[in-house]
């Protein structure tokens, strides 16, 4: 220590950065980049590595949008949102699911990335013990951990079609002793359903046992042969988790919403004022746009079904027979093990090769995920048939078939 420094103070050498933040990446925005740089150098690349819808946001919205530039100060809103569009929301639950949902108890955030941070906070001390499916969606259990809380997690396989059962619930709950349960449905990066009667067992158990339910909603909508059931319409206790990203097409104006017990309003208010004050304004009111493109969402819709189609057909004839159920979202999550151990490696190569961008596994399943990769089918027609038959056409995939 030199004469003059403080007792106590390290050294500037020593400094690091907070134990907290050492969390894996995001590997899909890696992908991402990785796609970006190539790109830039003239190479054609096809996207199937993100879950980000290929059009745009509804007209609507744009036009509600336009309309306030010229009219609105856009500056900070109440904490919990605009009030239409908190009133809009909670309609939105009657006409969809036949649920009375009251509008208070409706919180505007920035994106379910927001949600999912201020739902931890209000829910969970450090040390909790949340468990979660995998595989899943990465970011869960990356904040999870930033926040110091622990992420057991229930590993769902075909046999459980890709979703928790009440079994491996309550088996973990006997080993480790659980706070909470999150579930998603459609799943990232399954794309698979559950059943409503398993939604209803695995919120009655939480709700028995005092244990916080999370249900991540926000691939609602995005279903193909059958509605999906939100945890609202089986348990009062639910905290409910929702987006205008896919849907609603609308990622990057970053506004999703939570839909909490009367108990929890004022505690995630009082978070969202110190966090982030509010959800941007000029996203809320692009957002109340949104409701009213219905047709021009059911043709997006319509669109990604078709894409579905298209890869359900061409991925097993390219050598990746064993697939997800793909109920909802907009995602095939397959079985590559015949080709590979390394999905990140094959990731990598079909990038390079071919021109096509996938996202590996390992993202949403640390233990078994190098033997899967992720397709994204929200891009146009015309970009998921050239990607289908640029991998069809790969000699790697030719020569081991």
């Amino acid at each position: 220590m030199t004469s003059n420094q403080a007792p106590g103070r390290k050294d500037a050498r020593t400094r690091a950065p907070a134990r907290r933040s050492d969390i894996a990446s995001f590997i899909v925005m890696d992908v991402m980049h990785a796609a970006a740089v190539l790109e830039a150098q003239g190479r054609s690349i096809i996207h199937m590595e993100v879950g980000q819808p290929g059009t745009p946001a509804p007209e609507a919205a744009l036009a509600r949008v336009k309309s306030a530039l010229h009219s609105e100060t856009l500056g900070y809103t109440a904490a919990l949102g605009i009030g239409d569009l908190r009133r809009r929301i909670a309609r939105y639950y009657g006409e969809r699911y036949n649920v009375d949902v009251d509008q208070s108890r409706v919180i505007v955030c920035t994106g379910s990335s927001a949600a999912f941070l201020l739902t931890f906070l209000a829910l969970f001390d450090a040390g909790a013990r949340v468990a979660l499916p995998s595989p899943g969606y990465p970011c869960y259990r990356h904040i999870l951990s930033a926040l110091g809380c622990a992420s057991p997690l229930i590993e769902t396989s075909p046999e459980t079609r890709w979703m928790p059962t009440l079994d491996q619930l309550a088996a973990l709950d006997r080993d480790v002793g659980l706070d909470g349960l999150l579930i998603a449905s459609p799943a990232n990066p399954t794309g698979t359903m559950i059943e409503p009667e398993r939604l209803r067992e695995l919120a009655g158990y939480c709700d028995d046992r005092g244990l916080w339910f999370v249900s991540d909603e926000i691939y609602h909508g995005l279903t193909y042969e059958k509605a999906a059931t939100t945890a609202l319409s089986v348990s009062g206790n639910a905290v409910v988790i929702n987006s205008f990203s896919k849907y609603h097409a609308m990622t990057g104006w970053r506004v999703g919403w939570l839909v909490v017990p009367p108990s929890l309003v004022r505690t995630i208010e009082r978070l969202q004022q110190n966090f982030f004050i509010s959800a941007p304004a000029v996203s809320q009111i692009a957002a109340l746009g949104a409701f009213e493109a219905h047709d021009e969402l059911e043709r997006n819709r319509e669109t990604y079904a078709k894409n579905r189609t298209l890869l359900l057909d061409a991925l097993p004839k390219a050598g990746f027979t064993a697939l997800a159920p793909a109920d909802g979202a907009f995602y095939l999550y397959a079985d590559v093990s015949r080709f590979t151990h390394d999905a990140r490696s094959f990731a990598t190569d079909m990038l390079n090769e071919i021109g096509v961008a996938v996202t590996p596994g390992l993202d949403f399943d640390e233990a078994r995920g190098n033997q899967f990769l992720r397709f994204s089918y929200a891009g146009t027609e015309a970009d998921i048939a050239e990607g289908a038959r640029r991998i069809a056409d790969w000699p790697r995939l030719r020569t081991a078939r």
